[in-house]
């Protein structure tokens, strides 16, 4: 599939959720928007997987990566499940200056829709959550 088709591809999802049913568009932040994004990250020279927690507008770390969330958002339950998260990753190395490797839009019921390329790192999203919903949450 060529770049331009994914585009077209993951606008048109984004504008069907968002905007598909008329009662879900949002255009200004309401109180339960969702504050965190849970994300997953593989390294693929350990295989190893790590779930973190990444608040939106936070620079988070994992590996040489620096993660910012810029949005977050969820449907409500009424509606199918599904996720929706804002990434700007960089990858930061001594002496380089930051090479920007993902600016985009994750699903977490597809990941591979929009997908971070990277030789030694995967992240994807898992969900998001208000800030203020995890305090009594140990199941992470």
């Amino acid at each position: 599939m060529t770049r331009s088709r994914k585009f077209s591809f993951a606008l048109a999802t984004i504008i069907i959720g968002f905007g598909g049913g008329g009662a879900y568009a949002q255009t200004s932040p309401s109180p339960d928007l969702n504050k965190v994004a849970i994300l997953q990250g593989l390294d693929k020279v350990t295989a190893r997987i790590s779930t973190f927690e990444a608040p939106v507008g936070v620079t988070v770390g994992f590996g040489t990566l620096e993660i910012v969330v810029r949005d977050c958002r969820k449907r409500p339950p009424e509606e199918p499940p599904e996720s929706f998260v804002f990434l700007e990753i960089d990858e930061i190395r001594h002496g380089e200056r930051p090479k920007r490797h993902f600016s985009g839009w994750m699903f977490a019921s597809s990941p591979a829709l929009s997908a971070l390329e990277h030789p030694v790192y995967d992240v994807w999203a898992v969900d998001c959550r208000n800030s203020s919903s995890s305090a009594g949450d140990s199941s992470r």
